[in-house]
């Protein structure tokens, strides 16, 4: 089926869905498949389920004119997301960098959506399957869309660009994330400034933060650079303290107070505060989204359990983001500290050497409790003597539940699949 009939089809349903366990009343069902499923064996459960049209790939599966086939579900999937964005003549602003993309997304949707109606990814959606979904998902009335992209190797965010066709864009930083697929760090340069360079070659703007060296290099030969971080550009605000929660005083001298921890993050809120300076978007406004915003998903969190306060970064973790996360950590003024990290993954031949290198650097900051958690992690472990060590997260868990945290403030992170955050539940 071609891509404009397709359309026409999916102008007649209520949204897109790939999951049959999320189908509601009309949507467009599309089959995808992975290596441990056919989204073609559920399209009639889809139906059934109420879907009003469902794609798919597979002849076999065709009972009737409300299976639409394709040659693959996914390629489809994406050329109807890309035909949508052609329909949508509204600014596309993409994020993306090794760190902070979704809280700078989120920072930035609170920002502009006190002027626009805006739409920006869902959760984490910012990948081959997320970005065309979030397009499809853009309602017809939205002046202005925030679309994150995520990255494991090079030439990926190329390709969304393709789709989303972005006219504005941001990159947070280039670190040492997924070095594995990016073949280390000048491959994560190459890959995240494919946004850059398809915003050169399409008279884009982007929005760099100068005090990134490594930033201002990407940028470079680009006709509109709106910058920020430093005195005298665009947008310039004063970081107050971060003890835990981060002040600063706003570009028009307003003193905020957010929910937001670490000092790294004062570079999200700057980010989003120039986007919305670009986009005149009224000062006070822009400054109280940003004290509004409350992080939430394990990024960036400050909660209560019984008499000790955690520190809740477990969301990711890469060897870049983790230094931060520690260094940040080790200048709040808390007597009792304690560090419980997970293992870093996607790092390749990197990986021992860059957890032997985060136990070398706390090896030096006089946390009153150290603990490693993950096979990795026994690198760490190694450098740093002090550290308690657990080889996984069922012998941490069993360690946990029988800890006396007393007033501790304690940080937890680490990367995704190790998900720290299930010792908290296990706690309570």
């Amino acid at each position: 089926m071609q891509t404009e009939l397709l359309y026409k089809c999916f102008r007649e349903c209520n949204g897109v869905s790939t999951d049959t366990r999320q189908i509601t009343k009309d949507v467009m069902f599309v089959a995808l498949k992975g290596a441990n499923f056919n989204g073609n064996l559920f399209a009639e459960e889809a139906l059934n389920k109420g879907a009003r049209y469902v794609v798919i790939d597979e002849a076999q599966y065709k009972k009737d004119d409300r299976y639409l086939l394709v040659e693959d579900g996914l390629s489809a999937l994406q050329a109807l997301a890309q035909f949508r964005r052609k329909q949508l003549n509204i600014p596309f602003i993409a994020i993306t960098g090794s760190n902070g993309k979704t809280t700078t997304k989120e920072l930035l949707n609170a920002v502009l959506s006190k002027k626009f109606k805006t739409y920006a990814t869902k959760g984490n959606l910012n990948n081959h399957i997320g970005i065309p979904l979030t397009i499809l998902a853009i309602p017809d009335n939205t002046e202005m869309a925030i679309i994150e992209m995520g990255a494991n190797h090079q030439k990926e965010i190329e390709g969304y660009c393709v789709i989303a066709a972005p006219t504005h864009g941001l990159i947070t930083n280039v670190g040492k994330a997924h070095l594995e697929g990016f073949g280390g760090f000048e491959g994560v340069k190459k890959g995240k400034g494919e946004l850059f360079a398809f915003l050169k070659a399409n008279n884009g703007v982007v929005f760099v933060n100068t005090s990134n060296a490594h930033l201002m290099e990407m940028s470079a030969g680009i006709s509109t650079v709106v910058k920020y971080g430093s005195s005298g550009d665009t947008y310039a605000a004063k970081l107050l303290q971060a003890d835990p929660f981060i002040r600063f005083v706003a570009e028009n001298g307003e003193e905020v107070t957010t929910r937001l921890i670490g000092e790294y993050n004062f570079e999200n809120i700057s980010a989003a505060l120039c986007v919305g300076k670009y986009f005149n978007v009224e000062a006070n406004a822009a400054n109280a989204a940003i004290a509004e915003y409350d992080p939430q998903n394990n990024r960036s969190q400050v909660v209560q359990y019984g008499t000790a306060r955690v520190v809740l970064d477990a969301y990711n973790a890469n060897p870049s983001s983790m230094k931060a996360a520690i260094e940040n950590f080790a200048k709040l003024p808390y007597e009792e500290k304690w560090v419980i990290l997970g293992d870093m993954f996607e790092l390749g031949d990197e990986a021992l050497s860059e957890h032997k290198a985060l136990g070398a650097l706390l090896s030096g900051i006089p946390f009153t409790k150290i603990i490693l958690c993950g096979k990795n992690m026994s690198a760490a472990a190694e450098a740093c003597k002090s550290a308690l060590y657990f080889a996984d997260k069922a012998a941490l868990e069993s360690w946990f539940k029988t800890a006396s945290l007393g007033s501790a403030t304690i940080l937890l992170k680490g990367s995704r699949g190790m998900k720290l955050e299930s010792i908290l539940e296990e706690k309570k």
